[in-house]
């Protein structure tokens, strides 16, 4: 389910809508499919607001459930504003286009700098925080190299292989991306990275709340936004047990291009990279490889997104399911991730109903929702 096509390309929210947006965003068990979901339904971020205390009921909470306050959402408006960054959000013009493609997106983001950037055709470069000096080397090598190709380098400002792609990066577009608030950056010693980033044209962004310390749950989800901004993800050396390699996951699950370094057997810091070869990476000795790869994929892309989308009136609502087949949706739900497909085809019920039903249960904080699409219930 898609959010609605505004009637024209490149406007953007206003005061009150961009308020209630993050109001949504912000508030308790609301991610971005549930925010999907809410905006599809009620046809804007007010209306859903005032709806999410009785879905929520429906869904089977047992308390009222935490709404962010409009005192919340400009205080942190304000804070974005003193520190020199803005809130853009999804379906606005300088919305990154990649991470528009990707499903589902993400509603809000927080940047600070140049947002120019996130318009270019991007490659991620992730790797080893505790890289070696050739991989270091390495990866600034192939970061300086697709860059002069024209391609902006998105990486997570970690130690090791983000900080050497980034630094090489400065000069033709770099992207970094934190687990945490802006102002909260990590790690520490890599602000003087952050500040020459911002300064030299390039931008940093993060879907989370200013003041939010980063866990590591949270870095996952920055993985998945590293991924979502770039057409191709390649991985320079990665252990097994690496974040990288969740992110080349991700890039796979978003449809990217996987590439990845050879290494050394011997090294353990090769062997996620390695792996990810066998399974059918593309093998990168030359920044050349990765270039050659993308560019027929960059007048695709470019084709591809069309109009922004933005907050719609005409919405179809998503209709109330019967007694029965809310009793048989919740029937057919248990620990085990199902695809909602095979749970419209066991129930007999409708989409809207099944759609429906689900949200309730997300707000409630009684799904879990699994990869591919699949859900389950909360033990």
């Amino acid at each position: 389910m898609n959010l609605p096509a505004g009637p024209a390309a490149g406007l953007r929210l206003n005061d009150q809508q961009r308020i209630a947006w993050l109001r949504l965003i912000r508030s308790e068990n609301v991610g971005p499919i549930t925010f999907r979901a809410l905006i599809n339904r009620f046809g804007g971020a007010e209306a859903a607001l005032e709806a999410l205390p009785d879905l929520a009921s429906r869904g089977g909470s047992k308390r009222r459930i935490a709404i962010a306050s409009r005192e919340s959402a400009e205080t942190e408006i304000a804070v974005a504003t003193r520190l020199g960054a803005r809130f853009v959000c999804l379906g606005e013009p300088d919305y990154p286009p990649a991470l528009r493609a990707a499903d589902p997106a993400t509603p809000v983001l927080a940047v600070m700098g140049d947002a120019e950037v996130l318009g270019r055709p991007s490659v991620a470069i992730v790797g080893a925080r505790n890289a070696s000096l050739a991989g270091v080397k390495f990866a600034a090598h192939l970061a300086r190299g697709i860059g002069e190709g024209g391609f902006a380098i998105v990486s997570g400002v970690a130690r090791g292989i983000d900080a050497a792609a980034h630094e090489a990066s400065l000069a033709t577009g770099t992207v970094g991306v934190f687990a945490g608030g802006l102002d909260r950056p990590y790690p520490r010693e890599n602000r003087p990275l952050m500040r020459r980033i911002v300064d030299g044209g390039g931008c940093l962004v993060s879907e989370m709340p200013f003041g939010w310390e980063p866990r590591a749950i949270d870095f996952p989800r920055r993985n998945r936004i590293v991924a979502g901004l770039s057409l191709g993800l390649l991985v320079v050396e990665a252990a097994m047990r690496s974040g990288s390699l969740i992110s080349a996951r991700l890039a796979g699950e978003l449809g990217r291009l996987v590439f990845a370094v050879p290494g050394s057997p011997l090294d353990p810091r090769a062997a996620g990279a390695n792996r990810l070869l066998k399974d059918g990476a593309i093998l990168v000795t030359e920044a050349a490889d990765v270039i050659e790869a993308l560019s027929p994929l960059v007048a695709g892309e470019r084709r591809r997104h069309g109009t922004p989308l933005e907050e719609a009136e005409d919405v179809v609502m998503t209709e109330e399911p019967s007694d029965g087949e809310r009793e048989r949706i919740l029937e057919a739900l248990g620990p085990t991730p199902i695809d909602l497909d095979d749970l419209l085809a066991f129930t007999g019920a409708s989409p809207g109903a099944v759609q429906l039903v689900i949200l309730e249960l997300d707000l409630a904080g009684r799904i879990e929702r699994h990869s591919g699409g699949r859900v389950s219930l909360v033990p």
